[in-house]
């Protein structure tokens, strides 16, 4: 349910605002009442280790905004086309040091710090840029539906887990702001725009 209520929210935007200038992206997800107060989603507090060992949590990010997808290393299917079109988002924005790219492992037991440090090596980026977490592969599990990304064990899915191929942006206060089908690169088109408005609530370009 809160995966449908993400993208209905963000269909509407997309449909009404995107020519309007002036226009902020969403704040995407489900809304809780506590009181008076509304409680708006965003990622919960996390811990994980990145491709040079290091502990990465919420306050690692918290100066960031930063683009999210799950993969892993050894996924036969859609990974490679996602990872394309990450690097296409990186590559726009290397030199820009507002935003971060984090991409988590849903197979940590393969997808060890050392190896995901040999695959961002074997990508050419550099590391402060674009962080690969593992961990936990519950906690990484429990983290994706936190993003609104499918990702789950099945033995009869290509590589042994099934997940899709969604690529997220988050704003430093951990709301997500927008997502795209990250095997379509014309949605990527579209998603690099998003990046830009929300640079722009920064006032940053």
């Amino acid at each position: 349910m809160k995966i449908i209520n993400c993208l209905v929210v963000a269909i509407l935007f997309l449909g009404s605002c995107k020519n309007d200038p002036n226009i902020k992206l969403p704040i995407l997800g489900h809304q809780d009442i506590v009181g008076t107060d509304t409680i708006l989603h965003k990622i919960p507090p996390f811990v994980f280790i990145d491709q040079n060992e290091n502990k990465v949590d919420n306050n690692t990010l918290k100066n960031n905004i930063y683009v999210s997808d799950f993969f892993f290393m050894s996924c036969p299917s859609i990974c490679p086309k996602v990872k394309k079109q990450m690097l296409r988002i990186y590559d726009k924005y290397e030199d820009n040091d507002f935003i971060k790219i984090v991409s988590h492992t849903i197979d940590p037991k393969r997808d060890t710090p050392e190896r995901l440090k040999m695959y961002a090596e074997n990508l050419s980026v550099n590391h402060d840029k674009w962080i690969f977490l593992s961990g936990n592969k519950d906690s990484l599990l429990d983290m994706a539906e936190e993003y609104f990304v499918a990702a789950y064990e099945d033995a009869d899915a290509p590589g042994g887990f099934d997940h899709s191929g969604k690529i997220l942006l988050v704003d430093t206060n951990g709301h997500i702001r927008a997502f795209c089908d990250g095997t379509d690169p014309g949605d990527v088109d579209d998603f690099l725009v998003d990046i830009d408005f929300l640079l722009k609530e920064y006032e940053i370009q």
